[in-house]
């Protein structure tokens, strides 16, 4: 074959293989930037590329998994179901918080955190996050970093449903009262109501036997936690409209302050595009009356 003769296989042949890898590019495309920042690839996978080097997020998505604390006791917002996995408007929003990370349902390890071990949890790296009906309050962030408000619930009074006696924080006066340790509605209850006998317990739902068998007259913590026991007890009513103001963060590293604001990113989409409002009428909201998203707070440390 002549040098002639064997240039033009040459370039017909190196013409073929560019052809060829722009096909494969066009079939394969990189990660297209979603309006919060992050990169999917065609499988839905998140793109680690897409966060910042050496960022929580980036970490995550390159581990495909993440650990989140929560209730595992508490109708409508974190409740263990018959599979062992807990369910309710925390576990949602959790959930959609790591499908931003291109992490799956069922890469999702769910660590039982109660009030009084939450911030201790992210502190001692056992969790990424806590989404667990957790008050935002400045003696908390002290210890941990919040995102949101998600929510904004209210302090209020569960009794058995034939005590008439007990209506409102003001009949409360020479009764006892059943919370949980390390709540901020037993820290309500200490320096407001001198008058009350707080008896703390490990949970929320510790307080409902010794509700029926009298040892307590009440139970006291957010409206919605008492809402759920409500639901699922004829026996239980709440008293009475809510008299604190409680937003629910989700607790974060303190230092995190990316990851921190990151998440109010994603809080934000969640409100505008709907999916926070379908989270909370598939859960809370088949109890209780859909509220509006609440403001995020994004607060400077």
């Amino acid at each position: 074959m002549s040098r002639r003769r064997t240039g033009a296989v040459l370039l017909a042949t190196a013409a073929l293989a560019v052809a060829g890898c722009q096909a494969d590019a066009e079939d394969d495309p990189a990660p297209a930037p979603e309006a919060d920042g992050t990169a999917t690839t065609d499988d839905g996978e998140s793109d680690p590329g897409a966060f910042p080097e050496g960022s929580t997020m980036a970490r995550l998505a390159e581990e495909g998994s993440i650990t989140i604390g929560t209730k595992f006791d508490q109708p409508l917002f974190g409740l263990v179901g018959p599979d062992g996995v807990p369910e309710g408007f925390d576990v949602e929003i959790g959930t959609l918080i790591a499908g931003e990370l291109g992490i799956a349902a069922e890469d999702i390890e769910w660590v039982e955190t109660p009030s009084q071990n939450r911030e201790t949890a992210i502190e001692n790296g056992d969790v990424d996050l806590v989404v667990a009906t957790y008050t935002i309050n400045d003696d908390r962030k002290q210890r941990v970093g919040f995102a949101g408000p998600y929510y904004e619930a209210g302090q209020s009074i569960l009794t058995l449903a034939s005590n008439e006696d007990i209506q409102g924080p003001d009949d409360l006066a020479g009764a006892r009262v059943c919370t949980v340790s390390g709540s901020t509605p037993e820290q309500n209850l200490l320096e407001n109501y001198p008058e009350v006998e707080v008896v703390p317990f490990g949970t929320y739902s510790e307080c409902l036997e010794p509700l029926r068998n009298g040892q307590v007259d009440a139970v006291s913590t957010d409206n919605v936690i008492l809402a759920g026991f409500a639901a699922e007890n004829d026996d239980l009513e709440v008293r009475g409209e809510p008299f604190t103001q409680e937003p629910y963060g989700i607790g974060v590293a303190k230092d995190d302050v990316e990851f921190r604001m990151w998440i109010n990113d994603v809080l934000e989409d969640l409100f505008a595009d709907g999916r926070w409002t379908q989270a909370w009428e598939s859960t809370a909201g088949t109890v209780l009356p859909t509220p509006e998203p609440p403001a995020v707070d994004r607060y400077e440390d």
